[in-house]
């Protein structure tokens, strides 16, 4: 049984080095992180990544931490070759075939599991309904709700037959900001009907197919929360993603360090608050004093009576279950990083979407 001390089972928090360093081993034995993220930069080759991953899950070889990182193709990707540069969402959107998202997210699933990614923070279930946006833009499947749901389940449906995990991101929709949350806090402007019959409708479809995680957007949504962004908000996460349409996953922050958080408070506070809203797992990928930041302030949170015990309890669980099904998942055999048959499919994808 976890305790309120175990608080770090709650956060998944980045790494410097392409290698656990004495000091980032000091500092993960103290948090006791849930997961860790993946970056560039924790990237040479894959069998250096390889032993990255193996060392991460001897950390605590009963509870091994979850390792995810984002790779949605396109000009999201943090694995340089060998590993297979997969099309953006749009252009496979493009081909009209949820047949070949089903094989990318196989293919893709099966080159991160091979070096021991767990998640795949994939697929992107934006709509992208506003020309202006850059952040999402050609992230996204297309702007047509159907075929963003129909992609987006067959992208995650594929991650899931080769043992990834998705989460599909970023709740309740990103596509329709000008602003990037990685440098301030969008507004999302329209009414609830709108938001209803357009942003809601692939993530309804995803946890539909009982998707994994959920990933929620540092995006304020006056007509549903006219406070808070969605990663801060009880209305958004609970009431809204729990309660009515009935989530039963683990909810995920989008990072605590970008510009739509930080400019407008500390690490520490929003941890406090996203924790307490109803996020499960807290990302927290630059800085590991950050990480430890957040770590503290929940802790003190629940002492004081803040943060209650069971709303942590609640989210270590689902951690826990996330971690079983990943321990529980059957072995396979895994292509080459970079297979053949994965170059093909993404010559396909190209020729497809050029019609």
């Amino acid at each position: 049984m976890n305790s309120p001390d175990d608080i770090g089972l709650c956060l998944m928090v980045g790494i410097p080095q392409p290698t656990l360093n004495t000091e980032t081993r000091r500092i993960l034995a103290d948090l006791q992180p849930g997961g860790i993220i993946l970056f560039q930069r924790n990237y040479t080759d894959p069998d250096t990544l390889r032993a990255l991953c193996s060392d991460i899950h001897a950390l605590t070889p009963e509870h091994p931490p979850l390792i995810a990182l984002d790779a949605e193709g396109g000009r999201v990707h943090r694995l340089s070759p060998p590993f297979t540069h997969f099309p953006p969402a749009l252009q496979i959107g493009q081909t009209g075939s949820p047949q070949l998202a089903h094989e990318v997210g196989v293919a893709l699933g099966r080159e991160l599991r091979n070096v021991g990614i767990d998640i795949d923070f994939a697929p992107v279930l934006d709509v992208y309904s506003n020309p202006a946006n850059t952040v999402i833009g050609d992230r996204a499947f297309g702007s047509d709700p159907q075929r963003v749901a129909e992609f987006g389940c067959a992208l995650a449906a594929g991650l899931r037959a080769a043992g990834v995990l998705p989460c599909g991101k970023h709740f309740p929709g990103h596509g329709a900001t000008v602003i990037d949350s990685h440098d301030d806090l969008p507004y999302d402007e329209r009414d609830s009907a709108t938001l209803e019959a357009v942003d809601l409708r692939p993530f309804q479809a995803a946890i539909a197919q009982e998707i994994e995680l959920l990933m929620t957007a540092h995006v304020v949504y006056p007509a549903l929360d006219p406070q808070q962004p969605a990663s801060l908000s009880p209305i958004i996460m609970n009431d809204l993603l729990r309660k009515r349409l009935g989530f039963q996953g683990v909810i995920v922050s989008d990072d605590l360090e970008m510009g739509a958080i930080i400019r407008h408070s500390s690490v520490a506070a929003a941890a406090v608050q996203a924790l307490s809203a109803g996020a499960d797992l807290l990302l927290v990928c630059q800085r590991l004093e950050h990480a430890l930041s957040a770590r503290d302030a929940c802790r003190r949170a629940v002492q004081q009576g803040v943060l209650a015990e069971e709303r942590v309890a609640e989210a270590q669980r689902r951690v826990e279950r996330l971690k079983h099904r990943i321990a529980d998942r059957p072995s396979l055999p895994l292509p080459a990083i970079g297979a053949p048959e994965h170059h093909t499919l993404v010559e396909t994808i190209v020729q497809r979407a050029a019609g």
